[in-house]
């Protein structure tokens, strides 16, 4: 189940980033933008704590960290016209590599 947590953490960690970039697009997104950035922080920190008490912290700080990146990376790419090259790609599969790792080797 802590792996569970770990995940949905993670995926909360890509929606404080999102929350700020929808605020900076749009007057109409501010407020609501703002207002998904604290919210995702605070489910992802109790997930993440959640997630903690059966994995170790290293492991946990880097799977999450690892997901947020990469999933802030791909909506940067599918919604708002970030760069796809290949180096950018490549990075990411590195990151997400690492993420399995980490999962293998606990």
């Amino acid at each position: 189940m802590s792996w569970i947590y770990l995940i949905i953490a993670g995926l909360f960690e890509i929606g404080w980033p999102l929350g700020l970039k929808l605020s900076q697009t749009n007057s109409h997104y501010k407020i609501s933008g703002i207002v998904l950035s604290v919210a995702a922080m605070a489910f992802s920190g109790y997930f993440l704590w959640m997630a903690q008490k059966h994995i170790p912290i290293g492991t946990a700080y880097a799977v999450w960290t690892g997901i947020g990146a990469v999933g802030t990376l791909i909506i940067g790419i599918i919604f708002f016209g970030d760069s796809s090259s290949i180096l950018r790609l490549l990075s990411a599969s590195l990151i997400i590599i690492g993420i399995v790792g980490l999962k293998i080797a606990n």
